[in-house]
Formats: structure tokens, sequence, C-alpha cells
């Protein structure tokens, strides 16, 4: 499996009110596109993502597997109790996951809640580890526009690189895709040029194939750079079948309208196995051209320390155990 050095975070997508306006113009013209998609079919998808993962992946192909996906973490912390000294230890993490070998990968990006941007900008400045923060009243996303927008812009001004925001599943489960395709704008336009947009669907809670399918179009059609499975805060988060499903959206979506989107699959990947399937899964659906962390993500902190001890092994052939790497 190849794979690509770090590059620069590509140009945030322009605003797409006015390039789908016909779509968009209203709740039924976006029901009528949305509901005109084609139907998911439930077992060959699961199937296709059992079979990708069967995949034999072997070792120098895994130790390139091991820094590629090392690479495209979002080491994350949002927790109530997170405090600056976590913050920055979290972000001494990202700059140097494996302090006895400083040829290990930084990670792509730190993710925290808006009031931490600033504290996890002091340990990251001056290097590619971006800062990413949740916002639009994560996790729930059930707050006035006005809030959500007010949080984006907290997050903005103390320095996010990308912003990590949830769509309201409750107006998208009552089937009203114009208010949830109106956010989306809003918060795009909000952002402008200044950060990356990464749009959370929760699809845990979205019940069907297909209305994941829907949501990840509504979230491209209204200018995510990156659609994204959870917030990682529910049961059910990412798996390979929902997330070779918004792989192939994301292609088909390039191959209709020339615009590349991302894909971060986030919650419940725990194991360098796990994250080896997901590649797998991006190389066969969507390509190599997303096999970097431009476009393609893991939100799974608990992921890197797994991935580190199977870096040693390879290299030393002595297996360290849970206490060689540190515990978030």
């Amino acid at each position: 499996m190849p794979t690509t050095p770090p590059v620069p975070s590509p140009a945030p997508r322009a605003a797409a009110g006015a390039a789908f306006a016909e779509v968009s113009a209203s709740d039924a013209s976006l029901r009528r596109f949305l509901h005109g998609l084609p139907g998911v079919d439930p077992v060959g998808l699961e199937a296709r993502a059992a079979a990708l993962g069967t995949r034999s992946v072997k070792t120098a192909a895994k130790v390139r597997a091991i820094d590629l996906a090392i690479s495209m973490i979002d080491l994350t912390t949002l927790e109530g109790a997170d405090t600056p000294g976590k913050v920055r230890a979290l972000a001494a993490k990202a700059l140097h996951p494996d302090p006895t070998d400083r040829s290990a990968p930084r990670v792509a990006a730190v993710c925290v809640y808006p009031d931490m941007v600033a504290t996890a900008k002091e340990t990251l400045a001056g290097s590619e580890v971006r800062i990413a923060s949740v916002a639009t009243a994560f996790p729930a996303g059930r707050a006035p526009l006005a809030v959500k927008l007010a949080d984006v812009e907290s997050a903005l001004t103390a320095g996010a690189d990308e912003i990590d925001m949830v769509i309201d599943r409750g107006a998208f489960l009552a089937g009203r895709y114009a208010k949830v395709y109106e956010e989306i704008v809003a918060v795009r336009e909000a952002i402008g040029t200044r950060a990356r947009l990464k749009v959370i669907f929760e699809t845990g809670e979205l019940s069907t194939y297909d209305n994941i399918l829907r949501a990840s179009w509504l979230g491209m059609l209204g200018g995510a750079d990156f659609i994204k499975t959870s917030t990682g805060k529910v049961g059910v988060n990412a798996t390979p079948a929902n997330t070779l499903l918004m792989l192939q959206a994301v292609r088909d979506f390039r191959a209709a309208h020339g615009e590349q989107v991302g894909v971060k699959p986030a919650g419940g990947i725990r194991t360098t196995k796990d994250a080896i399937k997901f590649l797998v899964l991006v190389a066969e659906t969507a390509g190599e051209d997303w096999l970097s962390n431009a476009w393609f993500r893991f939100g799974a902190s608990g992921l890197l320390g797994d991935l580190l001890m199977q870096r040693q092994k390879l290299a030393t052939g002595r297996y360290s155990g849970p206490d060689y790497v540190t515990v978030d």
C-alpha cells in the first residue's frame, strides 16, 4: 500500500449555496434530490466492507501503513474535565508521539473544545500539526444558529485551523433538510478561508445507511471539506460499513462535481489491525488520492498507543506492552 508524505492542508472549499442553488432551493427540492439517490443495499455494503477487511498487509507495507495511520490521527480530548495541563501534554504528544524514537511521524491534528484552542496553539506554534476544534453546540447540536456561529467564531479567534461541526440530527430525521443544509452553509460562510470544515453526522443516530448517504451528500453540497461519522459520544460510532459508504459518496461527488472531500471515521477504532482495515477501504474505494491526512483522518486517540507499540515491535522484534506509551 503506497503512502504519501505530509502535505500542506488544501484550501477550504467555497460556500456551496450558489453552486447548488437548484437542488437547495427548498425542503422539497432537497428531498427530491436526496431521496432520489440510489438506495443502499445493507447486505451488500456490509459484505463488501467485511471482504476488504480480510486483505493481508505484509511486513514492509505494514510499516508504511502504520506510519501513515499515525500521520492521519486527530489526537482528541473532549471531556468536561479537560485542563490546560492535559491539553498541553496532548499537544506535546502530537509533536513527538514516541519520545524514544524521533522518526515516528507527527499526528495530523489536536482536537479540543474552543476554550482550549489557545492552550493547544501555544505548544503547537510553528509546527505542521493542525488545531481542530469542535463547535456548533457539540455533541448534540441543539442550539440556535446564532449560538452555533458564536461557538465557531470563538474557536477561530483562538487560532483553530479546522472546525468540526455537528448537524442537528433531530431536524434531519424530521425531514427538515433545508434547515440542516442552511446551517452547514452558514458555518461554511462564517469560516470562509480561515479553516477547513468537518461536518459530523453522528451515524449511530441516523439509523439507516440510506440516511447516512443522504447526510453525506447534504454535507458535501453545503461546503464540507470533510464528512465525519461520529462524535464518539454515542454507542455506535465509526464502522467499516458506514465509512465505506461515505468513501463511495466522496468518490461519486468528485466524479460528478470535480471537488474532493475528505472522510473522518471517529470513535471505536482502537487497534493497528482496525486502522489498516480502514486504510484498505480508502485505497480500494475512493483511491490513492485519499491516502494522506489531507483527505483522510482517524478520530481515535486511543489508537495511537497501539500503533506505536506495533511500530516498535516491527523495528526491534520486541513487544513492549501497554506501559510503553502514555495513556491519554
